[in-house]
């Protein structure tokens, strides 16, 4: 059962199950009494796009025949009332003519080609997208539903007009849910809740997005929704008087002022309602701010004209104002909002703005199409920034879950407002810091980060941004991503551009090591090199990856070099296929290969100085320093290195000896490395800051101390991790510690 059967009120009901369903001439009646009156609200097309869109009505009349809803309607009444949403929104005739067949080629056969024959290729690629976003579950397993998601936003990012039919689409079918079963209104509701209406609301489609809340709040709590609505209704009966007394007082003071303005009444939604009483636990009748009014006025100077006449005429509430006309919200939105403290003390809000403004506060990313239909006004600039960094995302991660991950942060737009030192504003969700300002600048200057200054002062990277903030982002070419920025980054673009570059980091570094891993391998079974690969060396490399399962040499290098595969039988085996191919192994490059006078390998050993990143780790259970003797164990996450006589690397080695390799330290290391150390004290005062005393003095910084509670009765044993740049360091360290009166003992921990 596809899911457009299974969760839309649009569901197809089979002729028998209607037996007192109308007749064929009825139903006739029914759909062209419906298209006509669509036709009455396509006055902004020309003549040609009608004829075009009459096709498509006749074509989907013909395509549902003998199809009906639910509700007992024939089914071409559902495409025509989505298109009727759609045209209030003034789409143009491709898109109202996707809408009539957007469910042609699911529940009739019709394919894609036949429609790219009839009606052309934009229609029929707006019909095949919405046939996919028709076919996507949510309310499967996470990983399904994020999947599903990132399909139906990326479809949107492509051509907004697919998700503007499906949300028009799950509008009627929200408005018509009542002739579905009971039992469909939970899920389906708590979908449009979750999924649909953030998604509007991010576009700027508030109108959709209240009447989507209001719905799903109407069929997932039935009982709720009908007091809430009783009580609002003896509400507005008590204030009525009140706010027509407003509404006359304000005509009245903008009359005399001579200032144009057109005045409407609204209500907050019972879903917001909803919220409010829920989060902070208030009962209905200590809510305010139900009442408001919307003033709509010719010019933007006029907005705040209308503000100070409202200001003189009523006392304004400190804190209320917020001006989203000079800082417009993230998805265009702008207007001036004020709550004043109106007759017999009620809080009323207002809002301000022109008609511009008002199309894009109710249709947002649709005003496109209102603003060329009815002003040539194009405002190709709405929301597209979220839908191209949609497309930024995934080119970043292919990986369904991680793209919900980075996405569902930004459905959200509660943002905060900044600037760049060029005085340009900038929004950015709240909550984020100024390596996600870094990166909404562009991705290069985000992996270039060094250090950033607000308001002129130097801060940490992991500062949260606030409205009104001065940002100014300090770079080096030196500098890269730093793996915790991922621990504190909130947008989804900074998350996946970081992403994105560690790990071509991890791929590029495991490659390098990959590289000398094969050699220092090959070199022991005689071969000088590894083979390049030329057309010489094709059928060895052939033979190769086909045993490995590899796509590419690099691929082999890289899992070489993360531990996923064992250079000595990599090279075992690549010198058999060498050999078959007539090159003869060094029976003295073997020889001085593989054995000293100990018996012990010694030619081509891994040098590590510290400044490896995600191909080489440094174990916790022993922490090695620079001086230490230590192994190297391919561990399947890159190189994994050892103090020589760590236990576990004992161990290790007796069940895998063939992943240990030879590693040592280069010559000219710069970084400390960190240590454990556990210090057995007396019990007295002042004893933890003298043992602090003489790790300074030893110029060994701490990282991390903790007090054990397992020392014998009157000690305490107090460990360390501090940071040294060599062992000698460490020793003079414990030296140092062994002197100090209160100190039993100081030892290095390791496994």
């Amino acid at each position: 059962m596809t899911a457009a059967q299974n969760s839309n009120s649009a569901t197809l009901t089979p002729p028998a199950a209607k037996p007192g369903r109308m007749s064929a001439e009825q139903a006739a009646d029914v759909s062209a009494s419906a298209f006509t009156s669509l036709l009455a609200h396509l006055g902004y097309l020309d003549a040609d796009s009608i004829a075009r869109v009459r096709e498509a009505y006749l074509y989907a009349d013909r395509a549902h025949s003998d199809q009906w809803r639910s509700s007992g309607d024939p089914y071409i009444t559902h495409p025509i009332a989505v298109t009727g949403i759609c045209a209030n929104w003034k789409l143009d005739a491709p898109a109202l003519m996707a809408a009539l067949l957007h469910d042609a080629m699911e529940d009739c056969g019709v394919t894609k080609a036949d429609l790219v024959e009839r009606f052309g290729a934009d229609v029929a690629d707006l019909v095949d997208g919405l046939t996919k976003l028709d076919k996507l579950q949510f309310n499967t397993r996470e990983e399904n539903q994020a999947e599903s998601f990132r399909k139906m936003l990326l479809a949107m990012a492509r051509d907004v007009r697919v998700i503007l039919i499906k949300l028009a689409d799950r509008t009627h079918n929200m408005r018509t849910m009542g002739d579905m079963p009971r039992s469909k209104w939970g899920r389906i509701s708590s979908e449009t809740l979750e999924i649909y209406a953030p998604i509007a609301h991010r576009l700027g489609l508030n109108q959709t997005y209240r009447e989507l809340q209001d719905l799903s709040f109407k069929h997932l709590h039935p009982w709720r929704y009908a007091t809430l609505e009783k009580a609002i209704n003896r509400s507005r009966m008590r204030r009525r008087d009140l706010v027509q007394r407003v509404q006359e007082e304000v005509n009245a003071e903008f009359t005399r002022r001579g200032l144009p303005a057109r005045l409407m009444g609204r209500e907050s939604t019972l879903y917001s309602l909803y919220q409010r009483m829920q989060k902070n636990q208030l009962s209905f009748a200590k809510v305010t701010d139900i009442y408001g009014f919307r003033i709509i006025v010719p010019q933007t100077l006029d907005c705040y004209t209308a503000l100070g006449v409202l200001h003189q005429k009523y006392k304004p509430m400190p804190g209320r104002f917020k001006d989203y006309i000079a800082i417009a919200k993230s998805n265009g939105y702008q207007s001036l909002h004020t709550t004043l403290v109106g007759p017999s003390s009620v809080n009323i809000e207002f809002q301000i703005r022109t008609e511009e403004m008002n199309i894009v506060a109710e249709a947002g990313v649709a005003a496109h199409w209102l603003y060329k239909a009815q002003q040539g006004h194009d405002s190709d600039q709405l929301s597209t920034q979220w839908l191209q960094s949609l497309l930024d995302i995934q080119n970043e991660t292919r990986d369904a879950t991680e793209f919900w991950d980075h996405v569902k942060v930004d459905l959200f737009p509660d943002a905060v407002y900044v600037f760049t030192p060029k005085s340009e504003i900038m929004a950015m969700p709240r909550g984020a810091t100024v390596v996600d300002f870094a990166y909404a600048i562009h991705s290069k200057v985000g992996n270039h980060t060094t250090a950033a200054k607000i308001n002129d002062e130097e801060v940490p990277l992991r500062t949260e941004l606030k409205s009104g903030d001065v940002i100014q982002i300090i770079t080096s070419e030196d500098a890269k991503p730093n793996p915790g920025w991922l621990s504190f980054v909130k947008t989804g673009r900074a998350r996946s551009k970081i992403r994105s570059y560690l790990k071509s980091a991890a791929q590029t570094e495991a490659a390098q090591l990959g590289t000398t891993l094969l050699t220092q391998a090959l070199r022991a079974e005689g071969i000088d090199t590894i083979p390049p690969e030329d057309e010489a060396n094709k059928g060895v490399w052939d033979e190769i990856l086909r045993i490995t399962g590899n796509r590419t040499a690099n691929d082999l290098l890289v899992d070489i070099g993360m531990g996923r595969r064992i250079p000595s039988l990599v090279a075992a085996r690549m010198t058999s296929f060498m050999t078959k191919h007539g090159v003869r192994p060094d029976a003295l490059l073997i020889t001085q290969e593989r054995f000293n006078t100990t018996n012990r390998p010694f030619h081509g050993a891994v040098t590590l100085n510290g400044e490896e990143s995600s191909s080489v780790h440094y174990s916790h259970c022993c922490r090695p320093v620079p001086g230490d003797p230590i192994v190297g164990y391919l561990g399947g996450q890159g190189l994994i290195v050892h103090h020589a006589q760590c236990r576990n690397a004992i161990k290790l080695r007796e069940k895998d000896n063939d992943r240990f390799i030879t590693v040592e330290w280069a010559e000219d290391i710069t970084r400390p490395f960190e240590a454990g150390i556990v210090v057995t004290v007396q019990n007295s005062k002042g004893v933890l800051a003298r043992v602090a005393a003489e790790l300074s003095n030893a110029e060994a910084d701490i990282s991390r101390v903790e007090m054990a509670d397992d020392g014998a009765v009157g000690t305490t044993d107090l460990r360390f991790v501090i940071s040294v740049h060599n062992n000698q360091q460490l020793e003079t360290a414990l030296r140092n510690l062994r002197r100090v009166h209160s100190v039993v003992r100081a030892t290095r921990v390791m496994a």
